[in-house]
């Protein structure tokens, strides 16, 4: 079995290498880079081994094929068949390995435009190239062995990061401190694994199976303390990548909506006098110091025999169950109602935090009622055409999921991806059975199976043990030219 972890993990790169070949050997793929629409410039992304053979018939300027790697080179790309020019572009041309995805790389830079980006993609097409699958540009700097697939994963939380924090987080894995983690507690375990195996091939001593034991727990300890430490950064991970689902909730006219526009720095909802102006839910997302909120202002909830507004206040209810966090808004201009007293009641299992607004008005809500209702949730005061209140807020939601700071400096390594947490959890349920099988005095070799499937399990993190399908499902969300 020692000799089964050397050879598979030195044979990674090459099984990488091997399934590349057979893959895109002699295939070339194009795709637009940038979005769709108007812009200053387009740029068409072109990979692959035929290249240079790809745009010569396109490029009327240096030939690419002559010029050093790395450079930029003005130009015309030319339709071959009536030799018009269709636009005036700039050319960067990049040779493998130094490249994205170790091939050779052409970027035509054009002018911005459906017209122009559209006829010079179906051009280069028409020479043999291929349109690109989603994220396939990715896939392939992973099959190079350019980076791994927690890296590639970080490419698209890059991308959709909405936050400062989320993105300095995401840089972070794409910089690869999470692989290198995950790699070295993996080689920690296969040396173990490998001296187990020589212990037992070769037994030296009498209490051989004893210093074995000895040495799978202490390494199982170790190895799961810091799994323990990467799950601990989870919680705050997922809230940076995917955003807190937020639901701005409370009875009619109480400053629903104009707690939103202030969150948004501008006039989303409709804010009026008139209760029950908002009808149906309205999601936006925020950056709050550097949290991204997923806001839902929902329709004020009270009883009414409008039809429309019933619906509204049913999905406030659904968005109550579905949010991560719910900001309460009352009226501090007005006493406690019966719906305002429902309300709180129905949030009280939830994480909530309770805004007391109007308070530029005279008072006239019993604060000795709220705070029995309250219970241990926070309340802060607020008022909206006064602009006050707002930093408190800010400050409650990162005391509420970040109690001890938000750590995304790059020294830091944190998990946000759902798919490693639950790797994470079953690497560290196997653990729970090596230790387990230690305690119940297990044979050797039977434990050593568990520890096999936690270094297993933390392999799939970092796509050195991988099957294509996941390969298909996580490269698909990506988009095209990328």
């Amino acid at each position: 079995m020692g000799t089964f972890f050397v050879r598979e993990f030195l044979s990674i790169f090459d099984f990488r290498r091997e399934t590349m070949s057979t893959t895109s050997e002699f295939d070339t793929i194009a795709a637009v880079a940038t979005p769709p629409g108007e812009g200053g410039i387009s740029i068409i992304r072109i990979s692959g081994d035929q290249v240079f053979e790809t745009i010569k018939p396109l490029f009327r300027g240096h030939d690419l094929q002559q010029v050093a790697s790395h450079t930029i080179h003005y130009g015309h790309i030319v339709d071959p068949k009536t030799n018009g020019e269709v636009d005036e572009v700039m050319a960067t041309v990049m040779r493998a390995p130094r490249t994205y995805t170790r091939e050779d790389v052409v970027e035509i830079n054009c002018h911005g435009g459906l017209m122009a980006t559209n006829e010079i993609l179906q051009l280069i097409l028409s020479q043999g190239a291929r349109l690109a699958e989603p994220g396939e540009f990715t896939k392939r700097a992973f099959l190079s062995g350019r980076i791994d697939l927690s890296q590639a994963e970080a490419v698209m939380d890059l991308i959709r990061a909405k936050t400062d924090r989320s993105m300095k987080v995401a840089l972070n894995q794409l910089d690869g401190n999470l692989s290198r983690l995950i790699k070295n507690l993996r080689q920690d375990i296969l040396e173990v694994l490998a001296q187990v195996e020589v212990n037992i091939d070769y037994p030296e001593y009498d209490d051989v199976e004893t210093m074995t034991t000895k040495m799978l727990l202490e390494k199982a300890q170790e190895v799961q303390a810091a799994i323990a430490q990467l799950l601990k950064s989870a919680k705050q991970g997922k809230v940076l990548r995917d955003g807190l689902a937020t639901a701005i909730v409370g009875r009619p006219n109480v400053g629903k909506s104009s707690l939103l526009n202030e969150l948004l720095h501008e006039d989303k909802a409709i804010v009026t006098d008139v209760a029950g102006t908002t009808r149906d839910v309205i999601e936006e997302y925020v950056n709050v110091g550097g949290v991204p909120l997923k806001l839902v202002d929902t329709a004020g909830i009270r009883e009414t025999d409008d039809t429309v507004e019933k619906i509204g206040v049913q999905r406030s209810k659904q968005a109550i169950e579905a949010a991560d966090l719910v900001v309460l808004v009352l009226n501090a201009s007005e006493p406690l109602t019966a719906q305002d007293r429902e309300l709180l009641t129905d949030t009280a299992t939830e994480k909530r935090i309770i805004i007391l607004n109007k308070t530029d008005l005279p008072r006239k809500l019993d604060m000795v009622a709220l705070a029995d209702l309250a219970g241990e949730t926070t309340v802060i005061e607020t008022s909206m055409t006064e602009n006050l209140g707002l930093d408190a807020l800010e400050h409650e939601i990162s005391h509420l999921f970040f109690e001890e700071g938000i750590e995304s400096g790059q020294g830091n390594v944190m998990v946000t991806n759902a798919r490693h947490i639950g790797l994470l959890n079953q690497a560290d349920s196997a653990l729970d059975d090596v230790l387990n099988g230690i305690a119940a005095g297990m044979p050797v070799d039977l434990v050593q199976v568990d520890m096999t499937r936690c270094w297993d399990l933390l392999g799939e993190i970092t796509g050195d043990s991988y099957q294509d399908e996941l390969l298909d499902q996580l490269f698909s969300q990506f988009c095209v030219g990328k």
